[in-house]
């Protein structure tokens, strides 16, 4: 079981590993040993909450596809466990940035002060700027 928030879990047989061969520099080994792992999570038939489901395939990532599979290709350790655990502790990233909830923005207006700093400085860099011409003799 795989523990995402205090009352919600995830059962690892909802995860599909499929070992793959890492790519990029490695030498001999990498041809050989699939070290890499690509985890998949389908997240309309998995066992989470009705509102994780909904917010997860609102979510604008490129690791979750149109039909709700979540992909992702783990192969930053030369071991496969290593991957594997990498996989799943992204998986629970994923989901718990996609379901936090951000509070309202509460819209605010600058102060007369600081509006009147700004204009300031930009009436000082433009005398800088306006020096900076040719000089007549």
């Amino acid at each position: 079981m795989i523990s995402l928030d205090e009352s919600v879990t995830l059962d690892e047989d909802e995860l599909e590993f499929m070992p793959i061969r890492a790519q990029g520099a490695g030498g001999q080994n990498v041809n050989k040993v699939s070290s890499a792992i690509h985890l998949r999570f389908d997240v309309a038939a998995s066992s989470l909450p009705a509102f994780y489901k909904e917010r997860l395939l609102q979510y604008r990532d490129q690791r979750i596809s149109k039909d709700g599979v979540i992909v992702i290709k783990a192969q930053r350790h030369r071991t496969q466990e290593l991957n594997r655990e990498d996989a799943i502790a992204r998986l629970v990233e994923l989901i718990q940035t996609a379901t936090r909830v951000d509070k309202p923005r509460r819209p605010t207006r600058p102060t007369r002060s600081s509006q009147r700093r700004r204009v300031d400085g930009k009436t000082q860099r433009g005398a800088i700027k306006a020096l900076r011409g040719k000089v007549d003799y």
